[in-house]
């Protein structure tokens, strides 16, 4: 017989097992999917990822221009990597992943996906899913996440989104992209969607700029209540136009200064006031100190008695739709790339102008930001970025991620923003855009278990994670490497890696490198953290890194998500 302590556990078993039973016919709210294993997570278990530089396709155009990042290899090692690298770094994120429209337009653990997979949606949710998760820690805490979709998956990728970055708001913009239409089973489709995930509280979008035919224009002198003269001193000053332009602004008139009419003449200058019809002297609705920031935005209008002032904003809110006809995907996406790229054939880009107009409201402020694209294709988002640049000779910093798969890489992606960086004569206004790209491949150090790392795959791992640690630090000129350092170097700083647990030639590294007294980074191989950091505190110019515990903190993070 059982006795009463049995009983009572007997008891709470059963409790425990009825709680289970609710739980599970309790309906759940949000994404639920059948778990797909993918190769390419479970490589992440037991091989390291890394990078190898393939110097031949390095483009340098001028030192003082962006130096921007190709990576070929798939894109969840590529991310792995710039988890280490480039952690709360990325201003945005712009994907385009595929559209799983059954059609084997994508691959999972090498087979093409196809419209009768039983599986189909949950090994795409599942591969998204995977990406996401490890994508987000790359964002900085102002980061937005730009992920464009059809209809084939629009819905539960609102979902994953939505779980994922869950303190963020969502927004969901929808874009004609092919006035001519896609022929469906009762509609026919003439758009798709991007998804913007923001952080929540934070003013993220700007503006967007408008064509001259959308401008409205309004009489800069104001009216209404609290327009007189009165009422704001320093909006009474007089506008100069000559040839019919605003030249420039004259000062506040005094308080005891009253001009005889609104447009007053002098030799061959007019000089405007802000008097209405009637002859009442009211205000202009910008400040004297502040109207000289607007100037662009103005224009002078003729009139019978001489001049009204006019503004005219070029730019507006921005919509949630979007209908231009430079968002056609074939005439800026499949005709633009076959131009830049003759003799190659790539399915669906997107129009340079649809990715332009998703990231520029956000980046009009931010001229040294660096945006992401780990699903790169044909390198429109690097196109994107490059005529922002162009526009407002800004300094922002791209990074695509794609694989080789139909030699995309090499044969379109890369190819393209050779195009773009040296110019094509048919294409002056968006090509010809000067910067700099470094081009890298994904490799692995083979080891054990991540939880298991023997002390030879770490030193594997410090010999070989050089370029790497280039990037995080973004000093990539390598001008030595040996059995027991390798050193890269720029104009400010240079890094060093030195490699070998026998310490015996550290101090000779330290000063060589001093010699120059510059900037020095020193990543020391140690078996531990931290073990070093201290080593060289007299050295007022030396800031000291391990190698390889955080790179293999890192890997060990993201296989837990």
């Amino acid at each position: 017989m059982p006795n009463k302590n049995e009983n009572e556990l007997l008891k709470q078993i059963e409790e425990l097992k009825n709680e289970i039973k609710k739980l599970k016919s309790r309906k759940k709210y949000g994404l639920v999917w059948e778990e797909k294993e993918e190769q390419v997570v479970l490589d992440c278990q037991n091989k390291l990822p890394i990078l190898k530089e393939v110097k031949s396709k390095a483009i340098n155009t001028d030192k003082d221009k962006p130096v921007n990042i190709l990576i070929e290899g798939d894109n969840y090692h590529s991310l792995s990597v710039l988890n280490y690298t480039h952690k709360e770094k990325i201003d945005v994120i712009y994907i385009d992943p595929p559209y799983n429209t059954g059609a084997k337009d994508w691959k999972y653990n090498n087979d093409y996906v196809d419209g009768n997979d039983a599986y189909r949606h949950s090994k795409w949710i599942s591969m998204m899913s995977n990406r996401l998760q490890i994508a987000k820690n790359l964002l900085k805490k102002d980061g937005i996440l730009i992920c464009a979709i059809d209809e084939n998956e629009f819905n539960r990728l609102g979902l994953l989104i939505e779980e994922i970055f869950a303190n963020n708001e969502l927004h969901c913009i929808t874009i004609v992209h092919n006035p001519r239409g896609i022929q469906g089973k009762n509609f026919s489709y003439t758009h798709e969607y991007a998804f913007f995930s923001l952080p929540n509280g934070i003013k993220s979008i700007a503006h967007r700029k408008i064509s001259k035919k959308e401008i409205v224009w309004r009489n800069l002198r104001d009216n209404g209540g609290g327009s007189l003269r009165v009422n704001a001193k320093n909006c009474f000053y007089p506008m100069i136009i000559e040839n019919n332009k605003i030249i420039g602004f004259g000062d506040v008139v005094p308080n005891d200064k009253h001009p005889k009419k609104q447009t007053v003449k002098i030799n061959n200058q007019y000089f405007v006031y802000p008097i209405d019809s009637k002859g009442i002297e009211r205000k202009w609705r910008y400040a004297r100190q502040s109207v000289e920031q607007i100037k662009d935005l103005l224009r002078a209008k003729k009139t019978r008695g001489g001049y009204e002032i006019e503004l005219g904003k070029d730019f507006g809110t921005v919509r949630t739709v979007w209908q231009d006809s430079r968002y056609d995907a074939n005439e800026y996406g499949t005709k633009l790339v076959h131009a830049l790229v003759p003799n190659t054939h790539f399915d669906f880009p997107k129009s340079v102008y649809n990715v332009y107009d998703c990231i520029a409201p956000i980046l009009y402020n931010k001229k040294d930001a660096i945006i992401l694209d780990f699903f790169a294709g044909s390198g429109t988002t690097g196109h994107a970025v490059s005529i922002l640049n162009k526009e407002d000779n800004g300094n922002r910093k791209f990074i695509l991620c794609t694989n080789n798969e139909n030699n995309i890489s090499v044969d379109v992606c890369y190819p393209r923003i050779k195009s773009v960086i040296k110019g094509v004569d048919t294409h002056k206004d968006i090509t010809g855009i000067k910067s700099n790209l470094r081009y890298y491949k994904t490799d692995f150090v083979d080891t054990d278990h991540i939880n298991k790392i023997t002390d030879e795959g770490k030193i594997k791992l410090s010999y070989q994670a050089g370029e790497m640690i280039a990037l995080r630090e973004n000093v990539l000129e390598e001008t030595e490497k040996n059995d027991w350092w390798q050193i890269f170097q720029d104009d400010k700083q240079v890094l060093a890696i030195y490699f070998k647990e026998d310490k015996s030639k550290l101090q000779k590294l330290v000063d060589k490198l001093n010699k120059n007294n510059t900037k020095i980074i020193l990543y020391i191989f140690s078996w531990g953290k931290n073990e070093y950091k201290n080593e060289f505190h007299d050295y007022k110019n030396i800031r000291v890194e391990d190698i390889p515990e955080p790179i293999l903190e890192v890997y060990k993070e993201i296989n837990k998500l």
